[in-house]
């Protein structure tokens, strides 16, 4: 079993940045995808991003230019910094990983882009 907890969310102003972490129970080097997807009120869940076979990285359409995932120092952490941020991000960030088949699910941390 693998938790996934995450920090960072907050209220921010249009134009600002924010870096939301992801601490995992285990050694992300052996997850096959680790990322982030978000959930904006009343929307379905959408990708954003994610780091697949501890290499490569790819994005959401919506945030490519804006957005950077990648792996912390520590063994077990992944950021996604977001710059240049838009009322539209507003969202809950949550974040994923797949190992061995099985998807593990963060609780979620709200992202409020608002003047």
């Amino acid at each position: 079993q693998v938790q996934l907890v995450e920090s960072g969310g907050g209220l921010v102003q249009p134009g600002g940045s924010l870096r939301l972490s992801c601490a995992a129970s285990a050694n992300i080097a052996g997850f096959n995808v680790i990322g982030w997807y978000r959930q904006a009120p009343g929307q379905e869940r959408d990708f954003v991003a994610a780091i697949t076979g501890g290499i490569s990285t790819n994005y959401a359409d919506s945030v490519k230019g804006r957005f950077t995932i990648s792996r912390g120092n520590a063994l077990n952490t992944v950021y996604l910094q977001m710059n240049s941020l838009k009322p539209e991000d507003t969202a809950v960030y949550y974040c994923y990983s797949r190992r061995s088949g099985v998807e593990y699910w963060g609780k979620g941390t709200l992202v409020t882009v608002s003047s």
